[in-house]
């Protein structure tokens, strides 16, 4: 079917109590395993494009990719700018194909940030794409982008239903504990914040850097409203373990598809395993 926006699978998925997993994509491989377990599971999907992505694989390599599956699939799929880090970047994305960008402004102060969002979320409304938000400073690195644990910080309740009512945002990523990357510890979700920020705006909760996070914590986060959960250091774990596994069992293959099929297949049932912790199952 015809490529979705994050907008429409995060109200059923509000309507329902559940979250739809966004995970991000690097390579052809990672996009067929994404839509595989999607598949597999009879569930929606959100496969997203970090900048690093766009930057290895090219913006019309991916939208190619993506639109391509969608079109053979019988689930819902959305195509997702990741952390997008500017107005121009966000258009870009917007007319290649993507059905929904985020715009990371949450590195400047509230008002610059409402200002942005803003912008973007004319642009997007113009041509019906759906914007995500980001409030509060999630630490860790995502590609390009890195955030020290010094500098993070998490959303204030009163900050997020301010942000809200002045942009009409659609959806809003929040910082209540997460990080980007490999966690050094287990990470312990601030589901007091949580629970009173979902208090305040009425709009779908996004959790960034949910890998790595104990699926107890990610159920009770889907549970006081979150209904977006991003994962890629999951993937990329599964899949280079794969691919490392597969030349050292026989380091001598020239062959691509006996390194890479493993390392798609073992990606494919981590993201299955994901969209199961998040309820997402049998959603389609």
């Amino acid at each position: 079917m015809p490529l979705v926006t994050v907008a429409q699978l995060l109200a059923k998925a509000e309507a329902g109590g559940y979250a739809v997993g966004a995970f991000n994509c690097n390579n052809m491989e990672i996009v067929q395993a994404i839509v595989a377990a999607a598949e597999a599971e009879n569930a929606p999907v959100i496969i997203q494009a970090s900048q690093g992505a766009i930057k290895y694989a090219g913006l019309d390599v991916i939208v190619a990719l993506v639109r391509t599956a969608a079109a053979n699939s019988p689930v819902p799929i959305a195509l997702h700018l990741d952390h997008g880090t500017s107005f121009e970047q966000c258009i870009q994305c917007i007319t290649a194909g993507f059905t929904s960008v985020m715009i990371d402004g949450s590195k400047y102060p509230l008002a610059e940030n409402i200002a942005l969002t803003k912008q973007v979320l004319a642009a997007g409304r113009a041509v019906g794409a759906s914007v995500e938000a980001e409030l509060g400073k999630i630490g860790g690195t995502e590609d390009d982008i890195t955030v020290n644990a010094k500098d993070a910080f998490f959303t204030h309740p009163q900050e997020a239903k301010e942000f809200v009512e002045a942009t009409g945002v659609g959806s809003l990523a929040v910082a209540i504990g997460t990080a980007h990357g490999q966690y050094k510890g287990v990470p312990q979700l601030d589901f007091a914040r949580l629970a009173e920020i979902k208090a305040l705006v009425n709009i779908p909760i996004v959790l960034h850097g949910s890998s790595g996070v104990p699926d107890d914590q990610i159920k009770e986060a889907i549970r006081l409203g979150v209904r977006k959960v991003n994962i890629d250091t999951n993937i990329r774990e599964a899949f280079v373990a794969a691919a490392r596994q597969a030349i050292m069992a026989n380091p001598n293959e020239i062959d691509p598809r006996k390194v890479l099929g493993p390392a798609r297949e073992a990606t494919k049932e981590i993201i299955r395993d994901k969209i199961r912790v998040f309820g997402s199952s049998g959603q389609a």
